[in-house]
């Protein structure tokens, strides 16, 4: 296995001990903390938590003894998902937080997700300060009358109330449907997120069915909700005649959903099903990035809404979000990103969002389902060897210059039927190709033309 580490605007990701080793999350986490004293000088607060990979605690240990290093004070936050740590932000008056995960990758790899004073991921341009700063040996070192103080709390508790607190969810409504529940957190802490908020929902603790809940950062499988890996849970809730199925990633900010009779549900219509329960009481903007799915545009058009587009990464749809003052976002990957909570995926809100849509809409999931627009996605990559990425989509944008085109990440074309968005990779000498159309043959058909195209002008 060779060194592995991946630093970009998402954050610093990399196989534990060989890329990612402790020096590496020292520099980085020192590099952090001097940008939270530059904007904070006057004793910081930074709140650190983990999901439940075995490296986390030790990683976690780490960036706290720096931060601690330098004057700041630390809440550790321990296992605790993603958003409930932005929450954990916001909720503190915080200068900032950073969440120990890799998200879907596999359980070797870990990572340093950075946050601001808002709870959100650091814009681009602090976080190239960040990553610039860390090639530099020079930090801000504390005294030992000046080093910060360090605390503990857990926020999970204080997340949910937040949810139950919108006005738009009522568990004891929820709580008439007797929703009987399956959930595969993938042994990591939404194991221990979603069932405590089904409960505070009214789905009762004997309908909660557990798979993969245990915290041992042992991922049971691929930990990406994808369907090859979910072929599990599927069974289990045809078996147990289940209402739904909930899956989540390991730090649980993405929410994939299986239907009654353990059919899966594309991580595409996450965003879709929540967006269009919300729409019901909040008409206005949605803003998702240039690779998710249209079905978004057709529901929008149905219910007089707009709909804005980014490019890719999270921070880029919020910021995006902020720019259009809109009432919801979202990724295709599963994220649901809504502002009266916080700004950042969270899927713990989705799945408040979806049984409160289904108990309105007196349906199965299935029966939703069925009444959104079918599409399929494919996602393909072509290898471009020596080649000037940057060079090839130029020649793209030049080519199809006069169909509806956005150049703002890659280059995406809209046509009647379908689209195809092509970004080139910042880690790997590959463009990714995405399509979309009616079906998954016209999809795949779309998808390799342009592969060819790409390659050959």
């Amino acid at each position: 296995m060779s060194d592995t580490l991946v630093v970009s605007i998402s954050g610093i990701r990399g196989i534990f001990g060989r890329g990612l080793s402790p020096d590496v999350i020292v520099k980085y986490a020192s590099s952090y903390g001097d940008w939270i004293l530059r904007a904070s000088p006057l004793k910081p607060k930074v709140i650190v938590g983990r999901d439940a990979r075995v490296t986390g605690e030790i990683c976690s240990d780490l960036v706290i003894s720096t931060l601690l290093s330098q004057g700041i004070d630390v809440v550790d936050a321990g296992l605790a998902t993603t958003p409930t740590v932005e929450m954990a932000v916001i909720k503190e008056g915080a200068s900032g937080g950073i969440v120990l995960s890799a998200s879907h990758n596999p359980a070797e790899w870990n990572a340093l997700k950075l946050l601001n004073s808002d709870g959100e991921f650091l814009s681009p341009q602090d976080a190239e300060w960040v990553i610039s700063h860390a090639r530099d040996d020079a930090r801000s070192w504390a005294t030992y009358d000046q080093k910060g103080e360090s605390s503990k709390a857990d926020y999970l508790t204080y997340h949910i109330d937040k949810i139950l607190e919108l006005p738009e969810i009522h568990s004891e409504v929820i709580s008439k449907r007797d929703f009987r529940v399956v959930v595969d957190a993938v042994n990591s802490v939404g194991g221990i997120a979603i069932p405590a908020l089904l409960e505070r929902l009214g789905v009762r603790r004997e309908n909660i069915i557990e798979l993969h809940c245990e915290p041992t950062g042992l991922f049971a499988h691929p930990a990406e909700p994808l369907p090859e890996n979910l072929t599990e849970i599927c069974a289990l809730v045809r078996k147990e005649g289940a209402d739904l199925g909930i899956v989540v990633d390991p730090d649980a900010d993405r929410l994939a959903l299986i239907a009654d009779g353990g059919v899966y549900v594309s991580e595409e219509l996450t965003q879709v099903i929540a967006t269009s329960f919300w729409w019901k009481y909040h008409k206005g903007a949605f803003v998702t990035n240039l690779s998710s799915s249209r079905a978004i545009e057709i529901v929008a058009a149905e219910t007089g809404n707009t709909t804005f587009r980014s490019s890719v990464g999270e921070i880029n749809v919020v910021e995006e979000m902020k720019r259009r003052d809109a009432v919801i976002g979202g990724e295709g990957n599963g994220g649901v990103i809504l502002p009266a909570l916080h700004y950042g995926r969270d899927a713990l809100v989705g799945v408040a969002m979806v049984l409160q849509h289904l108990v309105e809409e007196n349906t199965s999931l299935s029966g939703l389902v069925r009444s959104l627009p079918t599409l399929k996605i494919v996602k393909m990559k072509t290898d471009i060897g020596t080649l000037s990425p940057d060079a090839l989509l130029a020649d793209m944008a030049k080519k199809y210059a006069n169909e509806r085109i956005s150049t703002i990440d890659g280059v995406k074309i809209d046509f009647a039927e379908g689209w195809v968005h092509m970004r080139k990779s910042n880690t790997e000498p590959i463009i990714r190709v995405y399509a979309e159309a009616p079906s998954s043959e016209q999809a795949e058909t779309l998808g390799k033309r342009f592969m060819k195209e790409l390659l050959e002008g």
